[in-house]
């Protein structure tokens, strides 16, 4: 539960109730905490004159068993910038992704030198409506589901990440209704005595340029929306009225910035959580030494910790663009009216919170596979053109990781080192990781055999492509098919 109150005492955001004091002053140091005092300095060196903003507050703080991570989102006028077609805007700051405190209550107290927390606020640009009073108040509550995305999954987010949220970001009709993270055009890194905190924007975008974002990469469409007033302009301030895509107002940026981009550099998402499952067509179902079910006892063999430092290790392995992990879509749900995040986190898309190994490592042996059958989801199967044009062919490597849970398929090209299958034995497995190494020829007429994926809305379920010379069969399955337990 949140109120809105006003900011002012030391709780809510400032030094003292009316105070005006300069940012690197506070009266009562002990009621105010150092953390929180730095985030604010840097708020009231971008707002002298309002150090008392309007802030949604966590009735009952995190660190005391309530439900928000953030205590504080402030929330501060902006008047923008005219002579660079700036709007007038909200502007929301989050307090609490870093250590406020300093005394292990939330985040462990590791230094000044390194990250304070997770390392990062995040902040939220809204175009201010003609004649609003007040900013409304449901970009905290967006902000709070990012943050329990972050605490429940211990993965920070960077510059360039995106997030699938699956719904209008203010839960009416806009088509607004993903994220892209960037840097604050206008906050600066903030040394506190626990770390430092750095100040990550969210950008609300469509569902066509979220793609655009997955087949190419974040920070490019986020030049593009710099470059174009309605859709962000240079500060990236999110118009959740906004009706068209930066495609349609511009219809060469798809052919000339996106299409060439990707041809050029390829996809840097290297993997997104998913609904998938593989069957080894070489053997029977009902074999023990079937990959997906072997038991030890009563115990289903899951990977083992080894297999997941593995899987993390090949996604990270020829990230030319990127040396990290690129995070996965998060899928929203809806629960009490709020958009709140049931994300597949990037934890999730490499590792599974169950991947304890019941079976030792050195037991589960690496197996070569004749034949396979690879299931999807209709989401995750329109990934599968750029699984292959954005990152096989440019010598790179895509896995789904199964949300349902621990089965694995990963795509390499003959250029990925440090991966189990061949060119001898394309199809192998370790457990339940399965990867499928694929030839450019090949890639190239899957390529055409897929092209109806990319029109989803002339797409019948169940679909199958097959490719009998080699021994591939390829499902798009309704989600009921994944979410039945006994599958």
């Amino acid at each position: 539960m949140e109120g809105v109150r006003p900011g002012g005492g030391p709780p809510a955001g400032g030094p003292v109730s009316g105070s005006g004091s300069g940012s690197g002053s506070g009266s009562f140091p002990s009621l105010f905490p150092p953390g929180l005092h730095g985030i604010y300095g840097e708020c009231r060196r971008l707002y002298p004159d309002q150090p008392n903003p309007l802030q949604v507050t966590a009735i009952l703080k995190y660190w005391l068993g309530g439900p928000d991570p953030l205590d504080y989102v402030s929330m501060y006028r902006n008047l923008g910038n005219p002579a660079l077609n700036v709007p007038e805007h909200w502007h929301y700051v989050s307090f609490g992704l870093s250590d406020l405190y300093g005394d292990n209550r939330v985040h462990e107290f590791t230094g000044t030198d390194g990250p304070s927390g997770f390392g990062f606020e995040l902040t939220f640009r809204l175009k201010r409506e003609t004649g609003e009073s007040a900013p409304p108040t449901w970009p905290a509550e967006l902000m709070q589901g990012l943050a329990r995305y972050v605490f429940q999954s211990e993965n920070t987010f960077c510059s360039g990440d995106h997030v699938s949220w699956h719904s209008p970001l203010d839960n009416s009709e806009s088509r607004i209704q993903h994220m892209l993270l960037t840097e604050d055009p206008q906050m600066q890194p903030v040394q506190t005595p626990f770390g430092v905190v750095t100040f990550l924007q969210i950008v609300g975008v469509c569902t066509e340029e979220l793609h655009a974002a997955q087949q190419w990469n974040g920070q490019g469409i986020l030049e593009l929306l710099r470059t174009v007033p309605v859709a962000g302009g240079p500060w990236l301030i999110t118009d959740m009225r906004r009706g068209e895509t930066i495609f349609e107002i511009d219809p060469h940026l798809q052919q000339e910035r996106v299409d060439k981009g990707i041809e050029t550099d390829g996809s840097n998402l290297s993997g997104v959580s998913a609904k998938c499952a593989w069957d080894d067509l070489s053997r029977p179902p009902e074999d023990d030494e079937d990959s997906r079910s072997i038991c030890i006892g009563t115990q289903p063999r899951r990977l083992s910790g080894k297999d997941t430092e593995q899987i993390r290790e090949t996604l990270r392995r020829g990230l030319e663009i990127n040396s990290k992990p690129v995070l996965p879509p998060i899928n929203a749900q809806r629960q009490n009216g709020l958009n709140l995040d049931r994300a597949p986190s990037r934890k999730d898309s490499l590792e599974s919170e169950s991947s304890a190994a019941i079976i030792p490592h050195e037991l589960i042996r690496t197996r070569q596979l004749e034949s396979v059958h690879l299931k999807f989801n209709q989401e995750s199967g329109a990934l599968i053109p750029l699984c292959l044009r954005g990152r096989l062919l440019h010598g790179r490597h895509f896995t789904y990781k199964s949300i349902t849970g621990d089965t694995a398929i990963t795509f390499v090209s003959t250029g990925v080192e440090g991966a189990f299958a061949t060119e001898e034995h394309p199809y192998a497995a370790h457990g339940p990781w399965l990867q499928i190494l694929l030839t450019e020829e090949f890639v190239e007429r899957m390529l055409e055999d897929l092209e109806d994926l990319n029109s989803p809305e002339e797409f019948k379920l169940p679909k199958e492509y097959s490719w009998p010379e080699k021994k591939l069969k390829v499902s798009i399955l309704p989600d009921a098919v994944f979410d039945n337990p006994l599958h």
